[in-house]
């Protein structure tokens, strides 16, 4: 009780405190705006290099006069000359201010200047008698006024979820979360750049759907006013490309948001990004090797070595991924040989393993199916295909001719988690009709995850479409695994939050 009562004092006494600085801040602002100055009058401020560039040049650069803009991140005053850190996108420099180089009135107008500021300086390029190398400035000019104090420590549990609500001020003071998103973005253009030279074109389909369908999950509901009806937020992208394969793009691919209304956690944010990707004339087999392909192109490019460590595990993306069947992997991790039962022994083989079985699903290929789950999944932590699911559990999947009950469908796992889900499209137009009606047999029993109908994609179908190999992957899981990253909301730049409430 005396410690929750202590940190309750320190949290109004750390409050109190904000305010003055605050109010500090705002005299500061009203003082230059009486004068003249107000710096959010300032419109523009031409720079010609960044910090890294004097780091990099520094031998071309020493002694020659350069202009920099950014975010004053430290100050040292020391009598007539002072030291300031600035910081840009690119990263930080040291600043020499002296008062005999910028006047009597710049200098105790950057003394009363507050870390966070914004600021431009002009100044020669010289390497300090420690060694440090520096930007003595002879030009000062104060371009925004920082109101809200930045905070001197921003790490740890307690302050998390501020850092993903305020992530404006998580990118200032924190060089590492600016690194990944950095890192986030070149991750998609090297995909897109992967993407185009295997002649694949990029498409845009719609985020508004009067059906959810692509995907077995739960969708977010809204209305349209002129039409009054109610629409679906996209839940994937997959059956609206699959039409422009029917239509003759026999390459396409689409980078964007896909929303789900499911539960939170550090793998799942309401809205995320995929990529999905379908080529005409080639099967599941092909989109095991241009998956493969794709990820050990963005590793190269972005990282610069396929071997990478996330969470302490020492994760190896080099070409040659394993590739197995569910059915081998389900009887590698559990013995359980459903290769060699039928769907009798395969319930009462189950039952014996104490798997706690779900309700209506006790065919063959749903045990299968959830074996796998509980037995397998978190084993896989190197990049590894599973192949041949259950056509319980793929209604978009084409059967394998060999054997029926299952898919010609895979997945990637890494570090015990799916990266990607794909399959030879199924392109029979009878066989899909019965499986969408298998699913809004589910969907009546209450399964709100199971696929509606959708007679216009049954439609397309009807006029052929060629044999396609299609893939979806979790952009922002692969970025995860690339940046080391633990949780979903570390590689999303607004994640979604519960909104705060007073008390």
């Amino acid at each position: 009780m005396a410690e929750q009562h202590q940190a309750q004092e320190q949290h109004e006494q750390t409050a109190e405190e904000l305010h003055e600085l605050k109010r500090i801040r705002r005299e500061k602002l009203a003082e230059l705006q009486a004068a003249g100055a107000d710096p959010y009058q300032q419109v523009r401020f031409e720079r010609d290099h960044h910090t890294n560039e004097i780091h990099e040049h520094f031998d071309e650069l020493e002694g020659k006069t350069v202009r920099l803009a950014g975010r004053m991140m430290s100050k040292r005053i020391m009598g007539k000359a002072s030291f300031s850190d600035l910081s840009d996108r690119y990263g930080r420099l040291q600043l020499y201010i002296k008062r005999d180089n910028v006047g009597d009135e710049v200098y105790k107008g950057y003394k009363k200047m507050d870390i966070g500021d914004i600021i431009g300086v002009e100044g020669e390029v010289f390497r300090t008698q420690k060694g440090e190398i520096s930007v003595a400035v002879h030009e000062l000019t104060l371009l925004s006024k920082n109101l809200a104090p930045l905070p001197e420590k921003w790490h740890g549990l307690k302050d998390t979820d501020m850092r993903y609500r305020q992530r404006y001020v998580d990118l200032i003071v924190n060089p590492e979360v600016r690194d990944t998103f950095e890192k986030r973005s070149a991750i998609v253009r090297e995909i897109r750049n992967f993407m185009d030279s295997r002649g694949f074109m990029e498409v845009e389909t719609p985020c508004l759907n009067t059906i959810p369908g692509g995907a077995a999950a739960r969708p977010f509901i809204t209305h349209h006013n002129a039409l009054d009806i109610d629409m679906y937020m996209r839940i994937a992208t997959e059956l609206h490309l699959k039409r422009l394969i029917v239509g003759g793009f026999e390459q396409v691919y689409e980078i964007g948001r896909i929303f789900r209304n499911e539960g939170m956690d550090t793998k799942h944010n309401p809205e995320f990004t995929t990529i999905e990707l379908y080529q005409a004339y080639t099967d599941y087999h092909g989109m095991m090797d241009i998956t493969e392909d794709m990820v050990v192109h963005v590793c190269e490019k972005v990282l610069g070595t396929t071997k990478v460590t996330y969470q302490g595990m020492d994760l190896d993306f080099t070409k040659g991924w394993r590739r197995m069947t569910m059915a081998e992997a389900v009887k590698e991790y559990s013995g359980l040989d459903f290769m060699a039962m039928d769907e009798k022994q395969a319930l009462e083989a189950v039952k014996a393993k104490g798997v706690e079985i779900e309700n209506g699903k006790e065919s063959w290929g749903d045990l299968l199916a959830q074996c796998y789950d509980e037995f397998v999944e978190e084993h896989l932590i190197q990049p590894t295909f599973i192949m041949d699911y259950p056509v319980e559990v793929s209604p978009l999947a084409k059967r394998k001719a060999s054997d029926p009950r299952l898919t010609e469908r895979f997945e990637c796992f890494v570090a015990g988690r799916e990266l990607c889900n794909a399959f030879s499209e199924l392109n029979d137009p009878i066989d899909q009709r019965e499986r969408f009606e298998r699913q809004v047999a589910l969907r009546a029993a209450g399964d709100d995850e199971a696929n509606m109908m959708d007679d216009d994609f049954v439609n397309a179908l009807e006029y052929g479409m060629p044999p396609t190999g299609g893939m979806g992957m979790g952009i922002d899981r692969l970025v995860m695994l690339l940046t080391d990253s633990a949780s979903i909301r570390d590689v999303l730049l607004f994640p979604t939050m519960k909104p705060l409430t007073g008390d």
